[in-house]
């Protein structure tokens, strides 16, 4: 199964002057439009590790995800949440010749913990032996920062503010994100259902 990003967060995007302000309740933050393309690199990578944490997307894109072969026939939970629509659904076969099914061959149950395609009929499209079928859609709590949760919201910004400050490269060494942080990711962990498997 490989998940690919078609899109990266456009940085105007990104809340840069709340990061900046909020360094400002620190010491070591110096007030000059230079920092923004390090205050940048630092919301990146604090909005890469709570995804990586919580299965959420925290601002919208477009992803493909390819599968050699459907989990069940009937329906697959897709890999991230939350899922806005499903925008293609396509095979491959062996020698590399596509398929396009329409949205008349699939429904997309847009579920807050295990958003889903789900045939209509009893299978989904069948995936030959040695091919693919490849699932594009949009996935994120919003295009804009501000139809991100305000919890989701602020463990960025603390876990950003945390790279920022140990920008020297000096690792962590229990590993663990700060507390904080932690309790304010935890309604949106995983919900693992039936040992993960549906």
């Amino acid at each position: 199964m490989i998940l690919t990003e078609l899109n990266s967060v456009p940085s105007a995007t990104l809340p840069i002057a709340k990061f900046a302000d909020h360094l400002r309740l620190g010491t070591e933050f110096a007030e000059t439009s230079l920092q923004n393309d390090l205050l940048d690199v630092y919301l990146r990578a604090a909005i890469s590790a709570i995804e990586g944490k919580t299965g959420r997307v925290i601002l919208q894109k477009s992803f493909i995800w390819q599968l050699t072969g459907w989990r069940h026939a009937d329906a697959q939970i897709l890999p991230v949440r939350p899922v806005v629509s499903i925008t293609a659904l396509r095979t491959y076969d062996r020698s590399g010749a596509v398929t396009e099914y329409s949205s008349d061959h699939y429904d997309f149950i847009p579920d807050s913990q295990a958003p889903a395609i789900k045939a209509v009929g009893s299978r989904l499209p069948s995936v030959s032996s040695g091919g693919i079928v490849e699932i594009e859609f949009a996935a994120g709590h919003g295009a804009t920062w501000d139809e991100v949760p305000s919890d989701l919201a602020q463990a960025v910004i603390i876990l950003a503010a945390q790279f920022y400050e140990n920008r020297t490269g000096a690792p962590d060494p229990s590993g663990v994100l700060p507390m904080a942080v932690l309790s304010l990711i935890e309604p949106y962990r995983p919900v693992r259902l039936f040992g993960g498997a549906r």
